[in-house]
């Protein structure tokens, strides 16, 4: 068990951010679909909570709006800071807008361009710092230099946690389910729907994920107090945090049934699916539910299980970088090393045995370097595009029945 914080969120918190939140042009209610496909891959029924469809595109305006609401009533504040890598900036941004107080946020210097633009679409002052959410943190905190100023921390906040708990009546009302796969970062989101299902559906398994390159929650579990990690490494920006706090880690203790981790690999795969089959473009902390599902830690057969799309904001650029690795693990984009002798011809001949195959080839290049290339000898380097791993092998042999030593691996 994890010492006790001095502040802590109950149910009746949750209640009394409801309320706040009670307007459809802050915070609307999400719909939710049954997905057949995930139906069948994990032998459960699956239902997609549609968060990534809030106002902001993620569950982060819900926490942001519940706090700067109990500042502007309070009085005396003017300004608010955050450190965000793109979600919490939005809702901060747009809550204090809404609320007649400015806005500074603090992003990191790679936060995806698409959410640094729209958070300055909704109204706050933008400072790029530092490489990761940490860094950003710390300058944040600097800022707050006056008595009008408040700090609106992403996660360590009762104020944040119950409004994300706001989200776990709603899910409460829109299905029962026998499991609640929730995405983990500084763990403000689990915490609140935690204890709202704590409340109102006991008897409901909460999981929370993590992404493997920004783990944090087991090692604090098994220490007591938060861990934090000195660099993170995820395509999931949006839990990126690198770290919990005491009051999540006690939340998460008190009310949370199980925690599992996964790759990129699988979150690419997920956001990928997700686009296939439930035609939803959701970034990847979003998809960390269900590369859960889909993963070997988790067992939800026979189970009716809710898995939460929290957040939908995915630029273009980490778009692209997520299929291509979701496609290259598919071996739908596959590289090719061919050797050859270095003649007029072979390139040709090559290129034809790949065209006959339907395949297309998307980049080739010459290698002549190569220490263990004889004299006269090359390598054909071919990037091409196949319908999948048995389209990839039915070329690979043809190439292999002409004479030719070719390897590969994906692109």
């Amino acid at each position: 068990m994890t010492d006790q914080p001095s502040e802590t969120v109950t149910f009746a918190d949750i209640e009394r951010a409801r309320d706040r939140l009670d307007d459809d042009s802050v915070v609307k209610h999400t719909p939710v679909e049954r997905s057949t496909s995930l139906d069948t891959m994990t032998g459960g029924e699956v239902s997609l909570k549609m968060e990534h469809l809030q106002w902001t595109g993620s569950f982060k305006t819900r926490g942001a709006y519940n706090t700067i609401a109990q500042l502007a009533a309070d009085g005396g504040t003017e300004r608010v800071v955050a450190a965000s890598a793109g979600n919490h900036a939005q809702g901060v941004a747009l809550a204090a807008t809404r609320l007649g107080i400015d806005a500074t946020i603090v992003m990191p210097t790679d936060a995806p361009q698409a959410k640094v633009d729209a958070t300055r679409g909704y109204g706050a002052d933008v400072d790029l710092v530092g490489r990761d959410f940490q860094a950003a943190m710390a300058h944040a905190q600097g800022l707050v230099d006056d008595d009008a100023t408040a700090f609106v921390h992403a996660y360590d906040d009762p104020a944040i946690v119950a409004g994300q708990g706001t989200l776990g009546i709603e899910m409460c009302e829109d299905r029962d389910v026998d499991t609640v796969v929730v995405p983990i970062g500084g763990g403000g989101l689990i915490s609140g729907i935690a204890t709202a299902y704590n409340h109102l559906s006991p008897e409901t398994r909460v999981v929370g994920v993590q992404a493997e390159g920004a783990a944090t929650v087991h090692e604090s579990l098994d220490k007591g107090i938060p861990v934090t990690l000195d660099s993170v490494s995820t395509i999931a920006d949006g839990i990126a945090t690198g770290g919990i706090s005491d009051l999540t880690l006690s939340l998460i203790d008190e009310h949370v049934d199980e925690v599992v981790t996964v790759s990129d690999d699988e979150i690419a795969q997920a956001v990928l699916l997700l686009m296939e089959r439930a035609k939803q473009v959701v970034e990847g902390a979003g998809a960390a539910s269900v590369a859960a599902l889909l993963g070997e830690e988790l067992d939800v057969e026979g189970e009716r299980v809710f898995a939460l799309l929290c957040g939908g904001n995915l630029d273009m650029t980490m778009l692209r970088t997520v299929l291509v690795h979701a496609l290259t693990d598919r071996q739908q984009i596959l590289r090719l090393q061919v050797r050859i002798d270095d003649r007029p011809g072979e390139m040709g001949c090559l290129s034809n045995i790949v065209a006959d195959h339907g395949a297309n080839i998307r980049t080739v290049r010459h290698d002549r370097s190569a220490p263990e290339l004889d004299v006269g000898e090359a390598y054909l380097l071919f990037r091409v595009e196949t319908s999948g791993a048995g389209h990839a092998r039915a070329i690979i042999d043809s190439i292999r029945e002409e004479g030719y030593e070719v390897s590969h691996e994906n692109a």
